[in-house]
C-alpha cells in the first residue's frame, strides 16, 4: 500500500525548488564524504533523480541504485503542499530515507510536516 507524507509550506514552492533542495542535500553529503575521505554520498543518497517528460512540473522521483532502495516520489500540489509518496513495494530503506529527506526539506522550507505514520512536526 502506498504511503504519503506532506509538507505544508508557508511560501509558494515549485517542483524545481524541491529538485534544487535534493541537489543541495546531495552536495552536502558529498562534501561530508570528501572531509571523511570516503565515498559517503553513495551511501547517504543511494538514488538517481528522475523527471518525466510528461508531468515534469508536477512530480519527480528517486530511483534506487541497489536492492535496498526502490522509489520515492515527490510532487507539488497548489504550490503550498509538497507530497512525498512511497509506492507499493517500497523498502524500509526507502521509508527511512524519505523521512530523513522530509525533515531536511522542512528545515529548508519551513511549515508543517505530516509524516508517514500520521505524526506532525513543525519547523
Amino acid at each position: 500500500m502506498p504511503a504519503l507524507a506532506t509538507i505544508t509550506v508557508p511560501q509558494h514552492r515549485t517542483l524545481q525548488d524541491v529538485i534544487d533542495t535534493l541537489h543541495r542535500y546531495v552536495d552536502q553529503v558529498r562534501r561530508t564524504g570528501a572531509q571523511l575521505q570516503w565515498e559517503y554520498a553513495a551511501a547517504a543518497f543511494p538514488y538517481t533523480l528522475c523527471t518525466p517528460e510528461e508531468g515534469a512540473n508536477r512530480w519527480c522521483w528517486l530511483r534506487g541504485n541497489n536492492d535496498l532502495y526502490r522509489t520515492i516520489v515527490f510532487g507539488v500540489r497548489d504550490g503550498t503542499t509538497i507530497e512525498i509518496v512511497l509506492p507499493d513495494g517500497h523498502t524500509h530503506g526507502d521509508k527511512a530515507k524519505a523521512n530523513e529527506l522530509c525533515k531536511y526539506m522542512l528545515k529548508q522550507f519551513g511549515g508543517t510536516l505530516q509524516l508517514f505514520n500520521g505524526r506532525t512536526m513543525s519547523s
